[in-house]
């Protein structure tokens, strides 16, 4: 997982208004209290006290001893606890601080936001996710703004310090400054605590308070670093946000950025940044290597000189990025439909990991109940899943789409059995698309491997009723989401373009069996062909073919992804490909041999072919023959030898057309 430690260099200026306004430590609550009647700053969502949206104290963990508090939730959607911690008013400058103490469960998560107006539900602030030991702070409209680790089943403290004047926040997890950035919003009223689906975690010592802060007259900060991913071997853009937390504008600086030996440099000229403002320096592309390193920022010649603060002109990020198993891809599947008011979640968040995790991730949206639904892939997911909206990752179990992040980055780093390649070739007259996979095995196995091939589309549209959305972020009542909170309720469909959409799976959701070997070496190869007519409503052009190694367990053991152009590049492996390039003694085998009253003949099919065997004598003359239709795999098949005289007879295979023959001796 990418540790995000930054280390802010220097101390932002700042005059101290005000000791701590608020801290609740709950010890003075009775046990199995509710807390929204204890305190004024204590309240829900809806503003009903003491009921099933309200929380109670528990002595079954504690920071400071007795008491504490615990949000769980098993909804696919959230709640019903949904607590808010008002702040007493609005703050939309200063340093407004948020500290409290949690212990989120093995394996489960943790879930607030902030508020940005005094009426609840109108402006978010901050998203703070806790996935199963990853942290990850958004403020609804860009993702990981913070992104870290975090202790699973022990105590720690979160701070969120935001300098609302300068829209600079920071994170710290227990004193350790483990992330800064620019927020979109400025202004905080209250907290929101709500369990989302899977959460269970206790809090205790909430507090808050403020502080005045004043400008200098100039004053460029390094306002934050994106390095622009979190897998080792990724191109990326970093991005650095420049701020001006000065009185006067900022025209011109250098920004340089130095990471795992090389310096990457920017010159800006010609701008005018106003006090507050906040100016984007997309930096040259970089290779993110192995293991961790440190990427400094450094900010100079700023106006042709210095400024009056060069202790916040460096910012140095502790960068460690992912390293993934070779040649994985993981494969994400929503569960969702158009009928489905929270499912926008799911198509914001499957974008996302499109968007970030390009070349190691397999996005698919797996329709239900309207029109781009695959009756058999529904019906497939639809047994392992809890609800909607829902997501599989690798089809290790069944995760809400906003917290995929941790089985995302273990599976990536889970060393696949076989690694995938399609090929196809592709008919724009007939529409065919032949499609092979061609599993490489990179580990021993044995077991019921299988294989299966899915289409996707993107940029889907249609008409009628069936391709509106059900909207719940409609409003921004329920937070920000992608942008769906600025749409209606539901979504017309003339405003809708589905993505990562299913088209097609084959043979089925379980997949085909027959293709892998029950025992495979390192290196074998194994070949499985699909084919589809494409209907002229699909656009080839946005379509992806995703290959798919199942395990025996039903778990996604690795995929290939590609564009059809992409496998049509790779070249397609049918019959004659396979029987062309594999060592024709390795399809056919008998033993034992020399035999007594019984051998196996061993069949190796590397692709769907009709297969007969005969069994000759020495001149010539056939005394078994079968024909055993479309084969393909490893088959053992017992040839009962005791009639036969001692001597040379001749096993013959005959596939597609190509007859392989070999000696049988019996004694």
């Amino acid at each position: 997982m990418k540790r995000n430690a930054i280390l802010l260099m220097g101390i932002l200026s700042a005059h101290l208004a005000s000791a701590q306004l608020f801290s609740d430590n709950f010890d003075n609550y009775a046990l199995g209290s509710y807390i929204g009647p204890q305190s004024n700053n204590w309240t829900t969502w809806s503003g009903t006290q003491g009921g099933a949206e309200d929380v109670t104290t528990t002595n079954n963990q504690a920071a400071s001893a007795p008491h504490s508090v615990y949000f769980s939730s098993t909804s696919a959607n959230g709640g019903p606890q949904d607590v808010v911690l008002t702040f007493g008013q609005l703050y939309n400058s200063g340093i407004f601080t948020l500290s409290a103490d949690f212990y989120v469960n093995s394996g489960k998560g943790a879930y607030y936001n902030l508020q940005g107006s005094q009426s609840i539900g109108s402006v978010w602030a901050l998203n703070v996710h806790m996935d199963a030991g990853e942290l990850a702070i958004d403020d609804g409209n860009t993702p990981n703004l913070c992104l870290t680790a975090y202790p699973q089943a022990t105590w720690f403290n979160l701070k969120i310090e935001a300098n609302l004047t300068l829209h600079v926040w920071k994170a710290y997890v227990d004193n350790q400054l483990v992330g800064t950035w620019v927020n979109g919003v400025n202004s905080v009223a209250s907290a929101d605590f709500f369990p989302l689906q899977n959460n269970q975690f206790f809090m205790d010592n909430v507090s808050f308070d403020h502080q005045t802060y004043t400008l200098s007259a100039l004053n460029a900060m390094v306002g934050s670093l994106d390095m622009g991913g979190s897998i080792a071997g990724q191109n990326v853009t970093p991005t650095v946000s420049i701020l001006n937390a000065g009185q006067n504008a900022l025209t011109s600086f250098d920004v340089n950025l130095s990471y795992n030996g090389q310096n990457y440099s920017q010159n800006v000229t010609g701008v005018n940044v106003a006090s507050i403002a906040s100016y984007e320096v997309s930096m040259p592309t970089v290779a993110l290597v192995p293991g961790l390193n440190n990427a400094v920022v450094t900010i100079s010649n700023i106006n042709g000189g210095n400024d009056d603060n060069a202790a916040d002109n460096t910012l140095s990020q502790e960068v460690d990025p992912v390293v993934p198993a070779a040649g994985k891809i993981v494969v994400g599947e929503e569960a969702t439909g158009t009928w489905c008011q929270w499912c926008p979640r799911g198509a914001v968040f499957m974008d996302k990991f499109a968007n970030d995790y390009n070349g190691f991730w397999a996005g698919i949206a797996v329709h239900n109940g309207d029109p781009m639904v695959v009756a058999d892939y529904d019906a497939g997911i639809g047994g392992l899943i809890g609800g909607y909206p829902s997501s599989l990752v690798d089809r290790v179990g069944d995760v809400d789409p906003s917290q995929m992040s941790s089985d995302f980055f273990t599976r990536l780093q889970t060393a696949p059995k076989g690694v995938l390649m399609n090929g196809a070739n592709w008919d724009p007259v007939t529409r065919v698309l032949n499609v092979s996979v061609t599993t490489e095995m990179m580990q021993a196995t044995n077991g019921s491997y299988k294989v299966a091939c899915v289409l996707t589309e993107d940029g889907v549209t249609g008409s009628g009723n069936g391709y509106n959305q059900s909207n719940a972020y409609a409003g921004g009542n329920n937070g920000t989401m992608g942008g769906f909170e600025s749409l209606p309720n539901p979504v017309p469909a003339a405003q809708m373009v589905y993505d990562h959409v299913a088209r097609a799976i084959a043979p089925s959701f379980a997949g085909q069996t027959g293709v892998i070997a029950a025992t495979t070496a390192v290196g074998d190869d194994y070949t499985a062909n699909f084919s589809f007519t494409l209907p002229a409503t699909w656009d080839e052009t946005q379509m992806h073919i995703v290959g798919m190694l199942i395990d025996p367990q039903g778990k996604i053991d690795n995929a290939g992804y590609t564009t059809i152009p992409e496998a049509v590049q790779n070249g397609y492996v049918g019959v004659e490909e396979l029987i062309g390039a594999i060592n024709l003694e390795q399809m056919l085998t008998i033993a034992p041999n020399p035999a007594n009253d019984f051998t196996n003949i061993n069949l190796h099919i590397p692709a769907a072919a009709p297969v007969s065997i005969r069994v000759l004598d020495a001149k010539g003359n056939i005394l078994q023959a079968r024909q055993y239709g479309s084969m393909q795999g490893d088959f053992e098949i017992g040839l009962n030898t005791a009639n036969f005289a001692a001597g040379l007879y001749l096993v013959e295979l005959e596939m597609n057309g190509q007859h392989i023959q070999k000696k049988l001796m019996i004694h």
